[in-house]
């Protein structure tokens, strides 16, 4: 079995060591014996290659390269990305990527960046004079992210920064419920987005390196997409992955 993995603007879209996500799915795949080729999906990548990816995962960036990006998605990319996932391609957005997938971001300047849309969400930046979201997330997660035969918590974990506020409408339902942290907005509970099998969180970094169970509920429903079966995977000796998620969720 091999899994392609799309990496969004890794060059622009890296900004805080989120290529960690893309090194934990390549390791997860290879001890199990799942060849995994990853594709940089940059300005000049053809819908062709975008089209063969099996998940596609964006990074965290500042307000001037989320400019960038957005335009060349809006204009090149942002069609194919929308078929892909509509078709139940697995993905996985974290920190500011999510804030692309929506119907708009407000920068703290008050431009508004039209997104994709492929989110039924808003996200605001309310400017300096509105503190940041910073600090340690613990959410809770529904069992529809169980693999049966791998160990599962009902948490996720990670780090948020962000000034942005994320308001989700009707159309799309939230990836977690905030236990400690802020969350979309520290208003209303919801953390992160899920559009079929797509997932949006504000925790950024290596988000899988603490979350082994969300990472293999990637690969696991990537390759059971692909070959129209359910797979198995052999469990990992995972003791140092969950001893992390265990303190972050003591912290």
């Amino acid at each position: 079995m091999n899994l392609i993995v799309g990496w969004l603007y890794p060059d622009l879209m890296s900004t805080y060591g989120d290529r960690g996500n893309i090194v934990v799915l390549k390791k997860r795949c290879e001890w199990r014996g799942i060849d995994v080729k990853i594709c940089s999906i940059t300005f000049d990548t053809s819908e062709q290659d975008i089209q063969q990816c099996d998940i596609v995962i964006g990074g965290g960036a500042q307000d001037r390269q989320q400019k960038l990006v957005i335009e060349d998605l809006r204009r090149r990319k942002g069609g194919i990305l929308k078929e892909l996932f509509n078709e139940n391609k697995v993905g996985l957005f974290v920190c500011g990527s999510p804030q692309l997938l929506g119907h708009y971001y407000m920068t703290g300047d008050g431009e508004k960046l039209q997104g994709l849309g492929i989110f039924d969400m808003v996200t605001k930046h309310f400017g300096k004079d509105k503190p940041r979201c910073i600090g340690n997330l613990v959410a809770e997660i529904s069992d529809r992210f169980k693999v049966s035969h791998l160990p599962f918590r009902p948490t996720i974990v990670g780090f948020e920064n962000h000034g942005g506020r994320t308001y989700l409408g009707n159309g799309v339902s939230s990836f977690a419920r905030v236990i400690k942290g802020f969350g979309n907005n520290g208003e209303d509970g919801t953390e992160g987005a899920m559009y079929k099998h797509c997932i949006a969180t504000y925790a950024h970094g290596p988000f899988l390196s603490k979350n082994p169970h969300i990472a293999d509920w990637l690969i696991y429903t990537a390759l059971s997409i692909k070959y129209k079966k359910t797979v198995h995977l052999d469990p990992l000796p995972d003791d140092l992955e969950w001893k992390a998620h265990e303190y972050a969720c003591s912290l």
